[in-house]
Order: structure tokens, then C-alpha cells, then sequence
């Protein structure tokens, strides 16, 4: 049976039926930052140092609540067990952070190439348009060009005026 034909509602499931708990990878990934987050915040350690205080001066001063006497066995069995889950949560936070800086990466040596290629291209044309302008008529020779004309337009207007005087 084709993975297509499982999605469907009204063909069958043939075998046995799986109780599975599908939690997304991006779903606890996320929960793990939080609480990686949380955990390195000063904020969990005031709390954390609150409920230490508490815990032992229960213990120690109020004989009807103690329910872990001196070595405090309890307290150091829930440390061990914080511990236990923190370390992989951090350790997924971790890598998660590393996927996206490689990602991030990625797209800046994208992006860098870009622009070089950019930078490159503009270089190529500022060097063309130089070369272009370096064929181009200069100010000075243009003035000159342009007084030259002018002579000659003077010339032509006094050719006029003396033959339109003789007539």
C-alpha cells in the first residue's frame, strides 16, 4: 500500500495498529530552548536557591514536616534527576543554535558572493564607461570647436551685411 493511500479516510489501515505519540521535532526542539533559556537566567537561580533554603530549614528546624532528614537524600535524588534532563535539553538547544548559524551562514557567504559578483560587474562597467568617455569630446576641445564655429558664423554674417550693403 502506497504512503498515499495510508493518509486517505476511507481506504482501511491493514496491520496492526500503533498507538504513537508524534511529537514534531521543531515542537520539542522548541520547549528545550525555553527551557534552556530559563535554566541560565539568574532568575532560576534565585528560585532554585529559595526552594534549597526552604527544603533544609524544613528539615532541620520543624520535626513534624521532615520528610527528608540531615543527608537529604530526596533533595540530592531531584538534583540528580534536573541534571539528568537539563544536560540533553541544553545539548539540544545547542545544536538547534548551530543549525541556524550554519543556516545563517550560509545565506551571508550567499550573500557576500552576491556582491562581489555585483561589485564585479560595476567595476567592469565604470571601466567601460571610462573608456567610453575617454572618446568623448573634452570641454576645452568643444570650446574650441564652438569658438571656431562662431568665427565663421561671424565671417558669414559680415559676408551678408557688406553684400546686403552693396546691393
Amino acid at each position: 500500500m502506497t504512503d498515499h493511500n495510508r493518509s486517505r479516510l476511507d481506504t482501511p489501515r491493514v496491520g496492526t495498529r500503533r498507538v504513537s505519540l508524534n511529537l514534531g521535532e521543531d515542537l520539542i526542539g522548541q520547549a528545550s530552548e525555553r527551557v534552556a533559556r530559563f535554566l541560565g537566567t539568574g532568575r532560576y537561580l534565585a528560585i532554585q536557591t529559595i526552594i534549597v533554603v526552604v527544603w533544609v530549614l524544613l528539615n532541620i528546624t520543624w520535626v513534624a514536616l521532615r520528610f527528608d532528614p540531615y543527608p537529604f537524600i530526596l533533595l540530592n535524588l531531584a538534583f540528580s534527576t534536573q541534571a539528568a534532563y537539563a544536560a540533553p535539553l541544553i545539548l539540544l538547544a545547542q545544536n538547534r543554535q548551530e543549525s541556524r548559524d550554519r543556516v545563517a551562514l550560509d545565506e551571508d557567504r550567499q550573500r557576500a558572493a552576491q556582491t562581489k559578483a555585483d561589485t564585479e560587474f560595476l567595476a567592469r562597467e565604470l571601466a567601460s564607461v571610462r573608456l567610453a568617455v575617454g572618446d568623448v569630446a573634452s570641454r576645452d576641445y568643444l570650446r574650441r570647436e564652438l569658438d571656431e564655429i562662431h568665427e565663421k558664423l561671424d565671417a558669414l554674417a559680415a559676408a551678408l551685411q557688406t553684400r546686403d550693403a552693396e546691393r
